[in-house]
């Protein structure tokens, strides 16, 4: 049976390549750790040598596990069992980008950032910090801005473990595989909704690097999400959010490394970059399966409700990953940022968006699908079919105006604090809201657009005269129509 004599031999070279692997790291994290005994030593000077043997070996013992953590995130996509997958040289390729990383030489072959990049740096705000690391907000001597990710010196990680192992530099180079894990995913499951990797520094500015060295992540600036400023945004905003998330989760549910899950799933994990979302922080995540026995070993328990789920004939629990995160993704973002003020022609499918993920009653690729049907609709205007056409005819137009002298009013949401600007499909739905607003006689049209392409309209109680201007439309009610200014 050639299939059978095939399929055991790719099994025994994938098992060759991932025995190969560990043994490298574990051969590489002693002949590590041993290059800083005696500096531990020293340390300990005095102590109970018996002690000290027992404190080595168990903080050699951690870091291994560390690495173990990382081995199956380095091997080659597990769907793709064609020999030459399992080379030597696929096997060279994965360690090769440990090496990279653990060293920090990728900058010759990646034009990425590394050490020298951070010298002169000017450290301007502290973003975030955690039980393990910090992240810090920089401007490079180019004056890029950029966010860095460091072991957090003063955090519970590093505390716990100098306390229990009293080697600070080991204990750094334990706390700092959280980060290194991050860049391996960061490799691994590159999107336009993950932040992007710009480099990384195994090492100090300067040169001096090596495994003794500081570890710091180099990433892209974001703006940490906000919610209860995005609470009081427009809707169109909100949904963007929600679909970038959604986008996410679609990637996650077949990525390089199977169905990815993020355990820590927290608006504060994102971040937004010229609007778009993107997850900052990786290193919770898990592409791990769940086995199990029957469908009782595969329920998903939340804080006011549980699912179940089928267990399936490879004794794993099917689809588990991607339901946690749509489940999570509507708790943490779609409750809240999706049916408030959605707009009337889009409630009922925002609705069943709202059903179907609440309940756990459609896959991720149905809820992606009904996601980018909303947009169609919003970005085409069909969901304004029932406005009469007739509605422009009570505005008397003047292209190429602008105003001056307005009198606003406030409404909300708005893209300004100052007035009423609120996104439109075209005059003719403008015309439509300024009907609808009692303050209301005019609104103008400047050829500003929002990210899905609709216009932006100032909406006003009125205007002192108009004046010249190529890029805007003025509709004024034919009641209120006043006269051109000749300035």
């Amino acid at each position: 049976m050639p299939g059978m004599g095939n399929s055991l031999r790719a099994a025994a070279l994938l098992a060759f390549v991932v025995l190969s692997i560990l043994v490298s790291l574990l051969i590489s994290s002693v002949q590590q750790f041993g290059a800083r005994i005696s500096h531990f030593s020293n340390a300990t000077v005095g102590g109970d040598e018996g002690e000290f043997a027992s404190l080595r070996g168990a903080l050699i013992f951690q870091l291994n596990e560390r690495r173990k953590e990382i081995i199956p995130l380095l091997l080659p996509d597990d769907d793709d069992h064609d020999e030459t997958r399992l080379s030597v040289e696929s096997r060279h390729l994965d360690y090769t980008l440990w090496k990279d990383i653990t060293h920090g030489t990728r900058k010759a072959h990646m034009d990425e950032m590394d050490c020298d990049s951070l010298v002169d740096m000017q450290a301007v705000e502290i973003l975030g910090s955690g039980y393990t690391k910090l992240v810090v907000k920089v401007n490079l001597a180019g004056g890029q801005p950029v966010a860095l990710k460091l072991v957090n010196e003063q955090g519970i990680d590093m505390g716990k473990c100098v306390e229990d192992f009293k080697d600070p530099q080991g204990c750094r180079e334990l706390v700092s595989y959280k980060l290194k894990k991050e860049i391996v995913l960061l490799q691994r499951l590159q999107h336009p909704n993950v932040i992007k990797l710009k480099g990384h520094c195994a090492g100090d500015p300067g040169g001096r690097g090596g495994e003794g060295g500081r570890f710091t992540v180099i990433l892209e600036q974001g703006n940490p999400l906000q919610m209860i400023q995005l609470l009081q945004s427009p809707w169109e905003d909100r949904f963007r959010v929600c679909l970038d998330l959604v986008r996410l989760l679609h990637f996650l549910s077949q990525s390089p490394l199977g169905s990815v899950a993020l355990l820590d799933f927290q608006p504060r994990q994102f971040v937004t970059v010229s609007g778009e979302l993107k997850l900052t922080d990786l290193d919770d995540a898990s592409a791990e399966e769940t086995p199990c026995q029957t469908d009782t070993d595969c329920t998903l328990q939340f804080p006011h409700r549980n699912f179940t789920l089928p267990c399936s004939a490879r004794g794993v629990c099917e689809g588990l990953s991607e339901k946690r995160n749509i489940y999570n993704a509507y708790r943490y973002f779609f409750t809240y940022l999706l049916p408030h003020q959605a707009p009337p022609g889009l409630t009922h499918l925002v609705d069943h968006i709202m059903n179907s993920t609440g309940e756990l009653k459609a896959d991720i690729n149905q809820t992606l699908k009904a996601f980018e049907h909303i947009l169609l609709l919003y970005k085409s205007g069909l969901h304004l079919d029932n406005l009469p056409p007739s509605i422009i005819r009570d505005y008397t137009v003047m292209r190429g105006m602008g105003t001056s002298g307005n009198v606003e009013y406030r409404c909300w949401p708005s893209y300004s604090q100052l007035g009423c600007v609120l996104s439109v499909h075209s005059a003719r739905e403008a015309a439509y809201i300024c009907n609808s607003h009692s303050q209301c006689n005019s609104f103008t049209l400047t050829g500003q657009k929002t990210w899905t392409g609709r216009l932006l309209a100032s909406f006003r109680s009125s205007f002192s005269h108009l004046v010249p201007d190529g890029m805007s439309e003025v509709y004024v009610k034919k009641t209120k129509a006043p006269e051109t200014s000749t300035l």
